[in-house]
């Protein structure tokens, strides 16, 4: 893809929130946007792949069972593979997430948001 992404654009045309909407690849990875809002992502592991939450709009809290680290729009950070973690949205929250392709949701857990595979939405 060599095109021009519209990430408001692309907000604008889903409002489902815990679903991430592929918008792009690159390397094997996907770059996804999503909404959040709630608490409903449980403990879970990704045990092969690294996770990068990126905040758009709002905040969230993404932890780990001994810390927590808050964002904020225009900040991100890197869960490491193997590290149990969960986020929890401030209010709603819109995010970007970069991660390999193939990627289980929710890891090894099963919830009400599982998803096993992500929506691709054509970003032009």
């Amino acid at each position: 893809m060599f095109d021009k992404v519209d990430i408001a654009g692309c907000f604008e045309r889903f409002s489902d929130t815990f679903s991430p909407k592929v918008v792009g690849e690159l390397n094997g990875q996907i770059v996804a946007v999503v909404r959040c809002e709630g608490d409903k992502v449980p403990w879970h592991v990704h045990d092969g792949e690294d996770e990068m939450f990126y905040v758009l709009d709002g905040a969230l809290d993404v932890l780990r069972r001994d810390a927590t680290v808050t964002l904020e729009a225009g900040q991100f950070c890197i869960v490491p593979r193997g590290v149990e973690h969960r986020v929890l949205p401030r209010g709603h929250v819109k995010l970007m997430l970069f991660e390999p392709a193939g990627i289980a949701h929710t890891g090894d857990v099963e919830s009400e948001i599982t998803l096993k595979e992500f929506d691709r939405l054509d970003p032009s």
